[in-house]
């Protein structure tokens, strides 16, 4: 069975601009797009220079997000006096391009990511690695729930998780998805369900969506 409260869970703030930062670097998926576009608002207001010391890193295609919406989130992108906004077509991009800026960022820097949960926890190893502290991150939730998932069997990880049991992409054993959250592997647990009495599993029902 799930087992909720747990204090792993991440629980995430809305997105406020720190115009105290030198550079903002925003990455966003999906609906978070529009979290990034308020932040963006707020430097606007606040502290116009602001915007170009900020670069905005963007996956347009994403579940729950029209074409429509897409096309004008990255239009408003481009309407402002940005140092950089690129577009990507997956996460897994997006990531990559990440990796590199953070390699060549400077102190000062302030980070956002925006969109769903699995989103800013992959965004979040990445930011870990690069030693950047509490201080200089903020992340939004948006979108759907879905979660990767962490088989403590085989060590595999499995994606866009919508039910509570799922079977391991990569040792095929049925897990169950559990609240335990691991911030080192941004992925939730996954032990395996039918361990006791094999081949008797739990209803499978979604539940993240």
């Amino acid at each position: 069975m799930l087992v909720t409260g747990i204090k792993s869970k991440p629980v995430y703030a809305p997105l406020r601009a720190d115009i105290r930062g030198r550079y903002h670097l925003m990455l966003g998926l999906g609906v978070g797009g529009a979290a990034l576009l308020r932040v963006l608002g707020e430097m606007q207001a606040a502290a116009p220079e602001a915007l170009g010391a900020a670069r905005v890193l963007f996956v347009p295609g994403a579940a729950g997000f029209s074409e429509g919406d897409a096309a004008a989130t990255v239009a408003r992108f481009k309407e402002l006096p940005l140092s950089g906004v690129r577009v990507f077509a997956d996460a897994a991009a997006l990531l990559v391009e990440f990796k590199s800026v953070l390699d060549q960022s400077l102190m000062g820097t302030r980070l956002y990511v925006a969109g769903p949960e699995s989103f800013i926890g992959r965004a979040m190893q990445i930011a870990l690695q690069f030693n950047l502290n509490k201080d200089e991150i903020r992340a939004e939730e948006l979108g759907a729930p879905a979660r990767r998932v962490y088989c403590i069997h085989c060590r595999a990880v499995t994606e866009e998780v919508r039910t509570n049991i799922v079977s391991c992409v990569d040792c095929k054993r049925w897990l169950l998805v559990r609240d335990h959250y691991s911030r080192r592997l941004a992925a939730y647990m996954g032990v395996m369900a039918d361990a006791e009495a094999p081949g008797e599993l739990p209803q499978v029902r979604e539940v993240f969506v």
